[in-house]
């Protein structure tokens, strides 16, 4: 048996983007699970805040996505929108998680 019906799949996308996704915080950046439903595999996450009209937030969605149907079984499709910032045509990512975003924690002196 597994906790699983004790706890909604949103409640676990919820608690699995706050855990595997601190970047989008300490960025400045909100992520919400906006669907989930175990019945037809669907999930959709917007990020906001500071991941409107962010050059990488394409790849932070494709991580999202890639990252959810690889850690739920019961996930098969993941839809990641941020807010367009512009005159973007579309505001939907298909997508994943900030992995190759770093900070800079050295001086601009470092050698």
């Amino acid at each position: 048996m597994s906790d699983e019906s004790d706890e909604s799949l949103a409640d676990r996308v919820e608690r699995w983007m706050v855990g595997q996704m601190p970047i989008i915080q300490m960025h400045g950046g909100t992520s919400v699970v906006r669907e989930a439903n175990p019945e037809t595999g669907e999930v959709v996450v917007e990020l906001g805040g500071t991941c409107s009209g962010c050059g990488i937030s394409n790849i932070t969605a494709d991580n999202i996505r890639r990252d959810l149907i690889m850690d739920f079984d019961e996930v098969d499709n993941v839809t990641v929108r941020t807010a367009s910032s512009g005159d973007q045509g579309a505001s939907t990512v298909e997508g994943g998680r900030g992995g190759e975003l770093r900070h800079e924690t050295d001086s601009a002196n470092h050698f």
